[in-house]
């Protein structure tokens, strides 16, 4: 779905707050994944907001994460520590509901073995961003990690910092429900590409979400021809 770049953030948010309510209606718990980057951050404030947070039941709900960079849990660069600041720090959940990937940790393949046994076989929220070269998670064009049956591996990024946690194809394929949330005219070819133009996965990893809901800003939705959702 195309929104105003202002009022995008809310909307996704809501979304994700009805989502997890709907989850909640079904089963005892919901697990949700999050993503970093920059567009994802406004989401998560909007999605701590009061009017928006007091409809979650949060001690109910499991926080997991898409993929995270190999530096401390208080770097600037930590995925942990944007949504800890936006988000988590800001709604009444419990340090043990929120299960972080520990890039900070020197073994790195012990690290993502052990992450891939504390994920849930499938996630009912997944929340996604995508880059302008067709990334989504740390999950990039050409990389060896799109033909992984392992669900949590470690990768080289060719963006800083490089070495990074990421999850597989087969946790993408396996969420209930999913959030993809595009912003900004530098990624509207990708977003062509991914949503109309039927590149491969190899090419454009973001294909790996198609079928999820898309939450786009009417700049990346420029090179769509018609709308999404």
């Amino acid at each position: 779905m195309v929104e105003p770049a202002d009022s995008l953030p809310r909307r996704a948010a809501t979304w994700i707050a009805e989502t997890i309510a709907a989850v909640l209606a079904a089963r005892p718990r919901c697990s949700i994944a999050l993503s970093g980057g920059t567009t994802p951050g406004p989401v998560y404030r909007a999605l701590a907001a009061p009017d928006v947070s007091r409809g979650i039941a949060w001690s109910k709900v499991d926080v997991y994460f898409a993929d995270e960079r190999a530096v401390p849990s208080n770097d600037r660069n930590s995925n942990f520590r944007m949504v800890e600041e936006t988000l988590l720090s800001q709604v009444p959940i419990r340090a043990a509901q929120v299960h972080r990937m520990e890039g900070e940790r020197s073994d790195l393949e012990a690290a993502a073995t052990d992450y891939d046994r504390a994920l849930p076989p499938a996630l009912d929220v997944l929340v996604l961003g995508m880059g302008a070269d067709g990334h989504t998670a740390s999950l990039f064009p050409g990389s060896p990690a799109l033909a992984e049956r392992r669900r949590v591996v470690v990768v080289d990024s060719p963006k800083p910092p490089p070495r990074r946690l990421t999850i597989t194809p087969p946790v993408i394929a396996a969420a209930r429900h999913i959030a993809m949330v595009v912003t900004g005219a530098e990624k509207a070819a990708a977003v062509g590409l991914v949503r109309e133009g039927g590149a491969p996965v190899t090419a454009m990893p973001a294909v790996l979400a198609r079928h999820g809901v898309w939450f786009l800003d009417p700049a990346a939705a420029a090179q769509l021809a018609r709308g999404t959702g």
